[in-house]
């Protein structure tokens, strides 16, 4: 299993530490571990101060586990297995697949999503939105691409890079597809909680599927990306102890502190969450102004959910075409007039870090714009000045 390397990962680590402003980035403002144990209960705070570094269950905190569990309607904590988010990704992959398996996932993604899949010896059929329709996801799209031998289907919804987030009665008819050839589900819901209102909310799969995998984490919702900690929510016995041994030779545990300072937080979470969600609406406003005032150069869908959105870059040029990026349509844009060379400039000129839509598999001619952090108006403001400025 050898997987390419993971282009956003690599784009990240060359820039996003020396990069001024990152606009790019998916998760929320990341919270201070004290302002985090200054808010525990006294129990807690106690258990942090005695806190040895030892090794840890590999299955979990027990505590901990018992709290994720009460995020779901279903699951009970037996079912929690808590991992670091691409640790976990990485052992649904191996415990379920096989070489030649039929694979469905939804396109532009996170790359692990479906690139571990390939890697394994999968065929893999992307699943793509249209952008005219508000990045929808048509759920006939999903049944047609489905097979009597379909053995996984991977969704990530909000979704991670578009904001796209389906209606209930779509994610229900996304969850019916997927039961009627008996294929398993990987929900990635890491930006779930992030909706603008619980009514947008859509179920965890795991709590509406028996064979759904709901994939979770402190990394984006909860602002809490150091931890690494995440989880995977699923109700096969043997599925979980499947991961459980691959574990064994990723991990084998999670950190000691991590898991405590995990616990804080979603014993706090209410009000973690909500300071989240606000600055995430704050800065969809600051986007949509930015956007009227560049109608020139920019469409955009606002973001349904989630911390992210996927504008595309509207200058047209005369010069040669663009590579075309396989499973993806042709931008026919000029090396010079994409999204990869424009984000390039904005960083050189700026310091302002974007994300191409290159990096991910989908183009030259969109990129990713994060809204989650607390000096993204700032940072949109330079890149306000350095447009109008080259323009005016």
């Amino acid at each position: 299993m050898r997987p390419r390397p993971f282009a956003l990962e690599r784009y990240f680590a060359r820039h996003e530490f020396s990069a001024r402003y990152l606009l790019s980035t998916s998760d929320c403002q990341g919270l201070a571990m004290a302002d985090l144990v200054a808010g525990a209960d006294t129990d807690l705070k106690k258990r942090w101060e005695a806190l040895r570094l030892g090794y840890t269950e590999s299955q979990g905190l027990p505590e901990l586990r018992g709290e994720i569990a009460g995020l779901y309607q279903g699951a009970n904590p037996e079912e929690i297995l808590v991992a670091a988010p691409e640790e976990a990704v990485f052992l649904v992959m191996n415990a379920l697949l096989e070489q030649g398996d039929h694979v469905v996932c939804t396109f532009p993604g996170y790359q692990s999503l479906y690139e571990l899949a390939v890697s394994i010896g999968c065929e893999v059929t992307f699943w793509e939105p249209s952008e005219a329709d508000g990045w929808w996801f048509d759920p006939d799209r999903l049944k047609g691409w489905l097979r009597p031998d379909t053995k996984l289907v991977v969704w990530n919804f909000p979704h991670n890079p578009t904001g796209a987030l389906p209606s209930k009665v779509d994610f229900a008819g996304m969850l019916a597809a997927a039961e009627s050839v008996g294929a398993w589900v990987l929900s990635d819901e890491m930006y779930r909680l992030l909706e603008p209102t619980a009514e947008m909310r859509l179920p965890a799969a795991v709590d509406e599927y028996e064979k759904a995998i709901s994939l979770s984490g402190m990394s984006k919702a909860f602002g809490l990306a150091g931890l690494r900690i995440g989880w995977v929510a699923a109700h096969d016995p043997v599925l979980l102890e499947r991961m459980s041994a691959l574990k064994d030779y990723t991990t084998i545990c999670s950190s000691a502190p991590s898991e405590l300072l995990a616990l804080m937080a979603l014993r706090t979470r209410e009000g973690i969450l909500g300071a989240h969600r606000e600055r995430v609406r704050r800065n969809v406003e600051v986007a949509a102004e930015f956007f009227v005032r560049h109608g020139a150069r920019f469409r955009w869908v606002p973001p349904q959910g989630g911390t992210v959105c996927f504008p595309g870059l509207l200058a047209q040029s005369a010069g040669a075409p663009a590579a075309r990026v396989e499973g993806t349509e042709s931008s026919g844009r000029s090396e010079s007039q994409g999204t990869e060379a424009f984000c390039a400039r904005v960083l050189r000129d700026t310091g302002v870090l974007l994300l191409p839509s290159i990096v991910c598999d989908y183009g030259d001619e969109h990129f990713r714009l994060g809204l989650g952090r607390e000096d993204f108006a700032e940072g949109l403001g330079v890149l306000d000045a350095y447009l109008t400025s080259r323009h005016s």
